[in-house]
């Protein structure tokens, strides 16, 4: 049992505060700009310096009006209405997941089709470095002690201020998904690139997979529940079924998408020749 009693705040100056969360997004978006410099550079990517300066500034406004929205209006609107003044304050968290993925496609949209730029590309970059902010963004939940998980008597169980009773670290789950996912997806990115799978499917492989861990893990908050599900669980299986659908409709074919990944990466021939290697090694 661990009982919560941690800061949030990193360090103040006067009125002015430096919150874990907040830092975490502010890091988020300076590992995004060298990632695409990256790329740029490498001329995998073709944007200019000022395109890329402005993209991922669109691209901060759309997370941040994206993911407040809904976590206004659609997790805690009766809250936000007795506190009116607390909807600017993102620097306390609670921000969505779902919003922050609705505004950064929907302004990435609308910038790449004005400017021209391959957003299926971008994408397939930026969920990269995404993911891993995700994953710290949990971390920093966990540190505001908020998103409480289900009454358990595990031995790592928390006791959160202001909850009852000793409960699942539903924040610390989600942050090592997340993490999981980032290493998937950076193992993933050299194999696109030299195989030249197309454009956008590590994208909706993401949201696919964020989609279910979403779903499994929200079993243990402690939310309110709407025939057995809460709100997060239904906007995760609306990512995880548009995301099957887009891959199957546009990803299925064997030269671009998931069947060149089974056949390339996963083939029976190869999958012998390793299973005959630990033969070798271990018997």
């Amino acid at each position: 049992m661990y009982i919560h009693n941690l800061d949030p705040v990193l360090f103040s100056i006067g009125p002015l505060e430096i919150r874990y969360y907040g830092l975490v997004y502010v890091i988020g978006f300076i590992i995004a700009l060298l990632v695409l410099d990256h790329y740029r550079k490498k001329g995998e990517l073709k944007i200019t310096k000022n395109q890329m300066w402005d993209f991922v500034f669109w691209m901060i406004i759309g997370v941040v009006v994206g993911a407040r929205l809904f976590e206004v209006f659609v997790w805690n609107p009766g809250y936000y209405l007795q506190n009116p003044f607390d909807i600017i304050a993102v620097w306390k968290g609670g921000m969505s997941l779902h919003g922050g993925i609705i505004g950064v496609l929907l302004v990435g949209y609308l910038y790449c089709k004005k400017h021209k730029l391959n957003l299926a590309k971008l994408v397939d970059i930026l969920v990269i470095p995404a993911v891993l902010i995700l994953g710290l963004g949990r971390i920093a939940n966990f540190i505001n002690g908020e998103l409480w998980g289900t009454i358990t008597n595990l031995p790592w169980c928390v006791v959160f201020k202001g909850a009852d009773g000793c409960r699942h670290p539903v924040q610390i789950y989600g942050a090592l998904g997340r993490f999981g996912l980032f290493f998937l997806l950076l193992f993933m990115m050299p194999i696109k690139i030299k195989r030249k799978w197309k454009d956008g499917l590590l994208f909706w492989l993401f949201i696919l997979l964020m989609g279910v861990g979403r779903f499994v893990i929200d079993f243990l908050r402690e939310d309110t529940r709407y025939f057995y599900l809460n709100t997060g669980q239904y906007l995760s299986l609306i990512m995880v079924i548009v995301a099957i659908f887009v891959l199957i409709r546009y990803y299925k074919n064997r030269k671009y998408g998931l069947e060149y990944l089974y056949y390339n990466s996963f083939s029976k021939e190869k999958i012998a020749i390793f299973t005959r290697y630990l033969k070798d090694k271990y018997h």
